[in-house]
């Protein structure tokens, strides 16, 4: 078994462990000087024989991690420094629990620990991992997805953090705390690195005392590399890396019991991102029937033969179809030409956090504003057909404004037994999202021969002529031929009509539609540790969160095509035997809802909810070397508006019909997601060697799904029946000719309300491992074995609503992003040469076992198990004044996905009889953004 072998090597190859402590870590400082917030992590203690106590603040109190009764991963800035992570993506090698990806945007990466979190790239959903970068609430966790100078340290805690981390920490938290001013004399460092794909970054840091209560600190980076993808058509490289980063710190203590830290950055992006390549999975290399002449691939569709439409669409259109079918890990990418990826992102902010001690009590204030802003251009359809595009001109952005404050006051009582948390937190965030989504230039002839090619007009197939309709057949179906009766009847004329009306919708769409979401949510807290015995604790905490959401938008579109398609076809949708095809054609016309109907149209809609949630633990430390613990934790992600208009697609009725379009805001709501997590764990620790392991279960009701179906973005609630829905849930096709078409599944896939319960099922054992065996060598193993999955009884509301259609696979299938068995491993030695020069040796390594990385776990989209190696030597002078280190990133060069989708629009006839039960996509295209390949390079370092 692969993975077996990946185990073997892992036993060989060695761990830096996350949770290890590292050589030259600052002195523990006081718990004034610690607590940046509930989540921050702690400094860390080093002496020279052994690894000493990581201090972390986990439950807003400076403790020993080997003390605390929570599941965390804390990693040092030494580690940090030997992986290379200078963004939480590269946390992936250190955490075996948690996966951060990047799809389509970086304003919306996706994090996940233990299999759970937030899919897509839609800005209407917050991450249900929460991210704190120096106290302060990220909204979307794609902002960390950047440069963040020198950092102290990082914690990942597991699992719902409801009580102190707050909503949207459903499945957990990432907390990241930089380098602050230090009053121990001046000081500063520089590095410059060099590596492949003309990979240049340049880094500083300068920290002035001055004077006794004022300490301020500089740091700057700047970073400006290739991109991995190649554009021929346009001639330029996409997913390069064009950034600058600066961040000025003020840390003021005018005693003892008094400290305040000002803290403002500025973050600035001009890069193309992000492309995407054809997925090679048998669908799309073996269904075209690509070796046969056109003509009878086409009259083989026509009869119902093994071929894929779209596939033979868009060769003849212009593309390369050894792009398509068999396009492997190619990074030469498929664009349109004049198309472009390439944005800018602003991102800037200004917090200050204040630590008072007031006799035994200490209060906590952090304050802060968060301003960012992404403009950002995309070939949306991913390839060299013209068919979808956005236009980065100031109509395609986000814009996040978040005002935050938090308060805590904590202390203890009755002689120490018991250590008291309370505390208050309000946030307010303004979030405007512009969009222009647009057919491209060459839509409409793409349009009319996907529906000419996947249906009986296939033998007049022609896409050299109007309408994609040879002149023959143009004659045929407009009943122009003596003695041949068009198959369209009277209404014959009206649909070729029709088809040529559809030929000329090129370059039409929304112009310039904008969203804005107020969000406003206050909340109140406690936590509290009662020591009942000295060796036996009791820590009860609650939250109780109020949120309330405003929501408006306005859409402007120039496509009135479809509108005039959609009047022109109204008599023949009354016809029965007819209607299919004239739905077909104002389906293709409308697409995305592109309608003049949403021209000029506002809405507006508003949504109030509140929840309970906390923890409850009990923890017993029998010897002084080892804590047990079992805990309740309750979680809360807010519910929220799907921000895209394809959520109100409606391409047949009109809004008229319908009530308006404000009929339809409602339905872009989503409910909130709840859990109920139960976990049991045990830390050990003694001399050179820790040991963590713990045992989970969390059960998630609402959980929210993000699914791009090809056509339309959908934001559904997950949730289960504990009877049997007797297969209504698991339509295996939307097809109804196809042989595995369940109609039940359209519309009987329901559950009593009283029977509806949690629908995702997160369970498993994690384990963490660190040992020094000698003064200058560490090794460290973690290992991450989960089972996360859905309900085998699955619905889409509380009140036992069907799923949509597209979600047909979920029942009781592993979450997609969500490995089995996840190993990380690393080990350093830094052996001294003598007159006090030394070397890093450093290797870390991931290894995953095989998942799915589509959330409707189409098996196309699935991806073999892997493992991620990086390595880093150098040399240092003494003290480290100098050091000279090369590395290497990915070293085997693996190729693999982050996230694979439908191909925007690419989805074959549906009424083509091709159906294979293997790969229920049908006849649909599918494309993946790819990770990162071999990266390698040196880098110079200085210290004053």
């Amino acid at each position: 078994m692969r993975l077996t072998a990946y185990l073997l090597s892992a036993a060989t190859i060695a761990i830096a462990s996350p949770v290890m402590a590292q050589n030259n870590s600052p002195e523990p400082s006081s718990p004034a000087t610690q607590t940046t917030s509930p989540t921050a992590a702690g400094s860390v203690a080093q002496d020279e024989g052994d690894q000493g106590d990581i201090v972390i603040t986990a439950q807003g109190r400076a403790q020993a991690l080997a003390d605390v009764p929570v599941a965390v991963s804390a990693i040092t800035a030494e580690t940090l420094q030997n992986s290379g992570a200078s963004d939480i993506r590269q946390l992936n090698q250190l955490a075996p629990s948690l996966l951060v990806s990047s799809t389509g945007s970086e304003a919306n990466g996706s994090a996940r620990i233990r299999g759970i979190g937030t899919v897509g790239d839609n800005p209407g959903l917050e991450s249900s991992v929460a991210v704190f970068i120096d106290g302060v609430y990220r909204s979307r966790s794609g902002i960390g997805l950047t440069e963040l100078g020198e950092i102290d340290r990082v914690e990942v805690l597991r699992g719902p953090q409801g009580t102190l981390g707050g909503r949207n920490s459903s499945a957990g938290l990432i907390s990241i705390i930089s380098k602050a001013p230090s009053f121990q004399g001046f000081s500063g460092g520089a590095e410059a690195t060099y590596g492949n794909y003309d990979f240049y970054r340049f880094a500083g840091n300068l920290n002035l005392p001055l004077s006794k209560t004022i300490a301020a600190r500089v740091d700057g980076v700047y970073v400006k590399r290739d991109g991995f993808y190649r554009d021929y058509t346009n001639n330029t490289d996409v997913n390069n890396r064009n950034r600058y980063f600066v961040r000025g710190q003020l840390l003021f203590e005018p005693s003892s019991d008094i400290r305040f830290r000002l803290i403002g950055d500025y973050t600035h992006r001009d890069e193309k991102c992000c492309a995407a390549t054809y997925v090679d999975r048998s669908v799309n290399e073996a269904v075209g029937n690509l070796n046969n002449p056109v003509a009878s691939v086409n009259a083989g569709l026509a009869a119902g033969a093994n071929g894929n439409n779209i596939v033979n669409v868009i060769r003849d259109l212009g593309q390369p179809l050894g792009l398509v079918t068999s396009p492997g890990y190619s990074r030469d990418v498929s664009v349109s030409a004049g198309r472009s990826f390439a944005g800018i992102t602003k991102d800037w902010g200004v917090s200050g956090q204040l630590d008072w001690t007031i006799g035994t009590t200490k209060l906590t204030s952090i304050t802060a504003y968060r301003d960012y802003d992404s403009d950002q251009g995309s070939d949306t359809d991913y390839s060299r057909v013209d068919i979808l595009y956005r236009a980065a001109n100031g109509n395609s952005a986000r814009r996040f404004r978040t005002f935050t404050q938090e308060l805590r006051l904590n202390g203890s009582l009755f002689a120490d037994k018991l250590d008291w948390l309370v505390g208050g937190f309000f946030a307010n965030e303004d979030l405007r999202v512009l969009d222009n989504l647009r057919f491209g230039s060459q839509y409409g002839r793409f349009a009319t021969c996907r529906l000419v090619s996947g249906s009986a007009l296939a033998q007049f197939y022609a896409p050299g002529s109007t309408g994609c309709l040879s002149a023959t057949g143009r004659a045929v179906l407009s009943g122009g031929v003596p003695g041949v009766a068009s198959p369209f009847g009277a209404a014959g004329p009206l649909i070729v009509n029709a088809i040529a009306t559809l030929d000329g919708i090129n370059d039409k769409g929304s112009t310039r539609d904008v969203y804005n979401q107020n969000s406003r949510n206050w909340a109140l807290f406690t936590h509290n540790i009662f020591h009942v015995t000295d060796t036996v604790d009791l820590t009860l905490g609650a939250r109780y969160t109020n949120e309330r959401k405003k929501f408006d938008a306005s859409f402007t579109n120039d496509n009135t095509g479809c509108t005039a398609i959609q009047t022109s076809l109204r008599s023949v949708l009354a016809n029965p035997a007819l209607a299919p095809t004239a739905a077909g054609i104002i389906g293709l016309a409308c697409q995305g809802n592109n309608t003049a109907e949403l021209n000029g149209v506002s809405i507006n809609s508003r949504r109030k909810e509140d929840r309970f949630t906390g923890t409850a633990i009990l923890s017993w430390k029998p010897i002084d070397d080892l804590l047990l613990y079992g805990s309740y934790s309750r979680g809360y992600k807010a519910g929220g508006f799907n921000l895209d208009r394809s959520a109100l697609k409606q391409p047949v009725q009109t809004f008229a019909q319908l009530g308006g379009a404000q009929a339809l805001a409602n339905s872009l709501q989503f409910a909130p997601e709840t859990v109920n997590s139960y976990e049991v764990g045990a830390k050990y620790g003694t001399g050179p060697f820790t040991l963590s392991a713990a045992a989970f279960i969390q059960d998630f009701s609402n959980f929210q799904l993000n699914t791009f179906n090809g056509t339309v973005f959908l934001v559904q609630n997950i949730n289960g029946c504990s009877s049997s829905l007797n297969g209504g849930d698991r339509d295996q096709s939307k097809f109804p000719a196809a042989s595995n078409y369940n109609a039940a599944a359209t519309s009987s896939g329901v559950c009593p309300s009283g029977d509806v319960g949690y629908g995702v099922r997160a369970k498993g054992v994690e384990l963490e491992a660190s040992l020094v065996p000698a003064r200058d060598f560490r090794v460290s193993l973690g290992l991450t074995v989960t089972d996360t999955k859905y309900r085998s009884q699955l619905v889409g509301s509380s009140s036992g609503a069907p799923l949509d259609q597209a979600l047909r696979l979920l029942p009781g299938r592993t979450l997609s992003n969500s490995a089995d068995i996840v190993a990380t491993s690393s080990a350093s030695w830094t052996p001294q040469l003598g007159g006090g020069y030394s070397a890093l040796f450093y290797v870390d390594t991931r290894m995953t076992s095989d998942y799915n990385t589509g959330s409707d776990l189409f098996p196309q989209k699935a991806q073999d198990g892997y493992a991620i190696v990086n390595a880093r030597i150098g040399l240092r002078m003494p003290d480290e004044r100098i050091s000279l280190e090369f590395w290497g990133q990915n070293l085997t060069n693996v190729d693999y996905a982050q996230v694979a989708f439908n191909s925007p629009f690419q989805e074959g006839a549906a009424n083509a009889a091709f159906q294979d039960a293997q790969y229920p996509g049908g006849r649909q295209l599918f494309s993946q953004y790819l990770a990162e390949p071999r990266t390698y390079g040196a880098t110079i370092r200085a210290r004053f």
